[in-house]
C-alpha cells in the first residue's frame, strides 16, 4: 500500500495523491536521483494480484514507453516492488481541455484549431508507432502553464498491428467513433473522428450527441448524422465546419486518413480560414461498389464465424487477450446471440421442408449467392445488436475511464441505468440556483430544448427561475425557458416541489466556498468550478509574503461561506511583495568624530545603498551637504568619508639623556563610516 513519504524503488519519494481512476492511483513524487518531480501511477491494490489487471498495466507501460514527443505526456520508467505496479511519468502542471472549455464555455476558433494542432501532432506520433489512443477525449488532453498541449493516458491503447477492440475499452461514449461503438476495427482512423468530436466541443461548448444512458448515445454516433457546429457557433468558418465534418464521417474511409493528412489542412485553416479547400466526399459517389479489402474480408469473417456458428469458441478455452476484462455475464450474452443465431437458422431449415422440394435449375447459382448475401447481412446486423448489448452490459460494470486537470490522473464515470419509456413525458429536472451552461446541460440530456431569457444575460449567471418548473413532465424536443440574472444579484428561487424533493433541492442550491489561497490560478478555477462556482475577475496585486507569488493571496468570498452554486468568486494573484522605495532628505556634516578632521580638509563623501549605484560621490570642504533622494529600492545605506591628514616634521628631546629625536612629516588617509536608515515614501 502506497503511503505519502514512503520511497518506491529507493528513488521516488511519495509526496501526495494528485488523482484516482478505474484501475489506478497517480501520486506527485519526487525522483532524487534525477531531482525532478514526476508522476507516479500505482495499480490499485484489488487489482494488483489479477493477471488480467497487470498485463492491462503492463501494456499501458509498454504502449506508451515507446512514444517521446513534445505533445504527449512522457513515460519515464516502469517497475514493480513488493506487489506494488508503478508507471512513472512527467508531470504536467496544467489544467484539462475539459475545464477549460467549462471555464470558457467555447474557445475562439484560432485557439482551438490550435490545440487541435498540437493534439494531432502527438497522435500523428503515436500512429507512427504503431499506437491507437482510443480514448480521446477533452478529459485526456492537458494545457499545461507554459500553454503547451499535451496528450495524456493511452491506458486502453494498443498496438496497431491489433485487428479488433473490445467494448470494454471503447473509451468515453459521447467521443467514441462509429466503429468503436460496434465493437469492430478500430484504426488511427477512429482518433481522428474522437479529435473531430473534441474540436466540435472547443468551438460549440457542447458535445454533438446526448442520451439518457451510454448505449442511446452510442446508436446516435451510428445512425445519426452529426450536427454542424455552424449551428451552435454562427462565427466557425467554412474551412474550419468542413474540417469537423470530415473528421467525424461515418465511414472511416470518409474521413482523414491520416493524422497528418488532418494538420495540414488545420494549418490552412488559420491562413485562410473563409476559403473552401476541404474535399468532403460525395455520399452518393462513395456509396458505389467497391472491393472489399483482405482487412476487411477477414474482419467479416472474424464476426461471422463467431455469430453464425461456423466458429464457436467454448467458455472453457476462450483464450482472453491481455486487458481483455469481459466478465461471466457478457460472455453469456455473447453465447445467447450465437444460440439465437443459430436457432433461426434452423427455423429457416424447418420452414423450408414445407415448401416442397423444388428441382435445381439455372437459377440455382443465383439464388445461392442470393442466400450467402442475406446470410451476411443478418451476421452483420447480429454484430452490431450484440455490439451495443456489450457496450451496455459493460458500461453497468466498468463505467468509463479518463483523466482529470492534473495530468495523466484518471476517475471514473458510471454509466445510468436505461429507463423505462414513459408515456406521459419525461421529468424536467430543477435547474434554478444553478449557472446558466450547468443548467443547459442538464435539460439538453435530457433532450430539452433551452431558451435563454433575457437572451443577452451573463452565461455565467444564475437560473432565478424556469418555465416548465422541475418535477413536471415534457416532451423530448419541448422548450424549457431559463429566467438568468446577474450572478452577484439574483437570489435564487427554488421552484415548486413535493415534500419528498424539496429538502435535498435546497441542500444541492448551496455549496460551501472552498478555500483556494495559496492555489495557482489554474488550481484554484479548477476547485471553484468542481464545487458549482464561477470564477470572476483574476487580478493581479502585490502582496508581501513571498510565499504567494503567482499565486492566489485573496479571494472575494471567504472560505467555509455557503453560497448559492454559480457564485462568482473574483480572485487577486499575488506578483510579490510590492516595491516599496524610499527617500534621503538630510544635511550632511563633516568627519567630526575624527580628532584630526580639520574644516579646511578636502573630504570624499559616499553615499551607498545597501543595494544598487552610489547616490552621491563628491570631493568637498563645505559643511554640511544638503541632499535630497528619491525612489531609494533598499532601506539601509552607509555614508564614507576620506580625507588625508598631513603631519608637520617635529623633534623630540630625552629629558635625561638630552638626546634630540627627529620625527618627520607625514600623510596619512582617515576614513570614517555612518550607517543611514531610509525612510519610507
Amino acid at each position: 500500500m502506497v503511503k505519502i513519504g514512503m520511497m518506491i524503488a529507493d528513488r521516488y519519494e511519495v509526496l501526495e495523491k494528485i488523482g484516482t481512476g478505474g484501475m489506478s492511483d497517480v501520486y506527485k513524487a519526487t525522483d532524487h536521483k534525477l531531482n525532478r518531480n514526476v508522476a507516479v501511477k500505482v495499480l490499485k491494490q484489488e487489482f494488483s494480484e489479477n493477471e488480467n489487471f497487470v498485463s492491462k498495466f503492463r501494456v499501458e507501460a509498454q504502449a506508451a514507453a515507446g512514444l517521446m514527443h513534445p505533445n504527449i505526456v512522457n513515460v519515464y520508467d516502469v517497475g514493480e516492488e513488493s506487489g506494488i505496479h508503478y508507471i512513472v511519468m512527467e508531470l504536467v502542471e496544467g489544467i484539462t481541455l475539459k475545464k477549460y472549455i467549462e471555464k470558457k464555455q467555447r474557445l475562439t476558433v484560432k485557439e482551438a484549431v490550435s490545440i487541435a494542432i498540437q493534439v494531432g501532432m502527438g497522435l500523428e506520433a503515436a500512429h507512427n508507432n504503431h499506437i491507437i489512443h482510443r480514448d480521446i477525449k477533452p478529459q485526456n488532453i492537458i494545457i499545461s502553464k507554459e500553454g503547451k498541449v499535451k496528450v495524456t493516458d493511452f491506458g486502453i491503447a494498443k498496438a496497431a498491428s491489433s485487428n479488433t477492440i473490445t467494448s470494454n475499452v471503447m473509451g468515453s461514449v459521447h467521443y467514441t467513433s462509429p466503429e468503436q461503438a460496434r465493437g469492430g476495427y478500430s484504426d488511427a482512423k477512429s482518433d481522428i473522428y474522437s479529435l473531430g468530436v473534441t474540436l466540435f466541443e472547443m468551438l460549440t461548448g457542447r458535445v454533438p450527441f446526448n442520451g439518457e444512458t451510454t448505449v442511446a448515445i452510442a446508436i446516435k454516433h451510428i445512425q445519426e448524422p452529426m450536427p454542424d457546429p455552424k449551428e451552435f457557433s454562427q462565427d466557425v468558418p467554412i474551412s474550419v465546419e468542413k474540417i469537423v465534418l470530415k473528421c467525424c464521417q461515418k465511414s472511416p474511409d470518409r474521413r482523414y486518413q491520416t493524422a497528418g493528412e488532418l494538420i495540414t489542412d488545420l494549418k490552412k485553416s488559420l491562413i485562410t480560414p473563409e476559403e473552401d479547400f476541404v474535399d468532403l466526399k460525395d455520399p452518393d459517389t462513395d456509396g458505389e461498389t467497391r472491393p472489399v479489402t483482405d482487412e476487411e474480408r477477414n474482419s467479416i469473417k472474424m464476426n461471422t464465424m463467431g455469430m453464425t456458428g461456423g466458429l464457436r469458441l467454448n467458455e472453457d478455452t476462450y483464450d482472453e487477450e491481455p486487458g481483455d476484462f469481459e466478465d461471466r455475464e457478457v460472455r453469456r450474452a455473447r453465447q445467447q446471440g450465437e444460440n439465437g443465431a443459430r436457432r433461426r437458422r434452423q427455423g429457416a431449415g424447418a420452414g423450408a421442408k414445407h415448401t416442397g422440394n423444388k428441382r435445381p435449375g439455372k437459377n440455382t447459382e443465383a439464388t445461392d449467392k442470393g442466400m450467402e448475401k442475406a446470410t451476411i447481412a443478418m451476421a452483420v446486423a447480429a454484430a452490431v445488436i450484440v455490439g451495443i448489448l456489450l457496450i451496455f452490459l459493460l458500461s453497468r460494470g466498468f463505467g468509463t475511464s479518463g483523466s482529470n486537470e492534473q495530468g495523466l490522473i484518471a476517475t471514473d464515470t458510471s454509466s445510468q441505468p436505461v429507463e423505462a419509456p414513459q408515456d406521459d413525458g419525461i421529468t424536467i429536472p430543477n435547474v434554478v440556483g444553478k449557472t446558466y451552461a450547468e443548467a443547459r446541460v442538464s435539460l439538453e440530456e435530457k433532450g430539452f430544448v433551452v431558451r435563454k431569457d433575457p437572451a443577452e444575460a451573463s452565461g455565467q449567471g444564475i437560473v432565478g427561475s424556469q418555465s416548465p418548473a422541475g418535477g413536471e413532465n415534457g416532451r423530448n424536443g419541448s422548450t424549457v425557458t431559463l429566467y438568468v440574472g446577474d450572478p452577484a444579484q439574483v437570489t435564487p428561487i427554488i421552484a415548486p416541489t413535493d415534500a419528498s424533493t424539496e429538502a435535498s433541492t435546497e441542500e444541492t442550491s448551496e455549496v460551501v466556498v472552498p478555500n483556494v489561497l495559496g492555489k495557482t490560478e489554474e488550481e484554484a478555477t479548477v476547485i471553484l468550478i468542481e464545487e458549482g462556482l464561477s470564477v470572476g475577475r483574476v487580478t493581479p496585486t502585490a502582496y508581501a509574503d513571498e510565499r504567494y507569488t503567482d499565486k492566489i493571496c485573496n479571494q472575494s468570498i471567504g472560505s467555509g461561506t455557503r453560497v448559492a452554486k454559480g457564485t462568482v468568486i473574483n480572485l487577486e494573484i499575488s506578483t510579490g511583495p510590492a516595491a516599496v522605495t524610499y527617500s534621503y532628505i538630510a544635511d550632511i556634516e563633516g568627519p567630526t568624530e575624527d580628532p584630526l578632521y580639520n574644516p579646511s580638509i578636502p573630504v570624499k563623501v559616499n553615499l551607498q545603498p545597501a543595494e544598487g549605484r552610489a547616490l552621491l560621490n563628491t570631493t568637498t570642504s563645505s559643511f554640511p551637504i544638503s541632499v535630497t533622494y528619491r525612489g531609494i529600492t533598499t532601506p539601509t545605506g552607509m555614508l564614507t568619508f576620506t580625507f588625508t591628514v598631513t603631519t608637520e616634521e617635529t623633534t623630540q628631546t630625552n629629558a635625561e639623556t638630552g638626546e634630540v629625536t627627529t620625527i618627520p612629516a607625514k600623510t596619512e588617509e582617515h576614513v570614517i563610516t555612518r550607517n543611514v536608515v531610509f525612510d519610507p515614501e
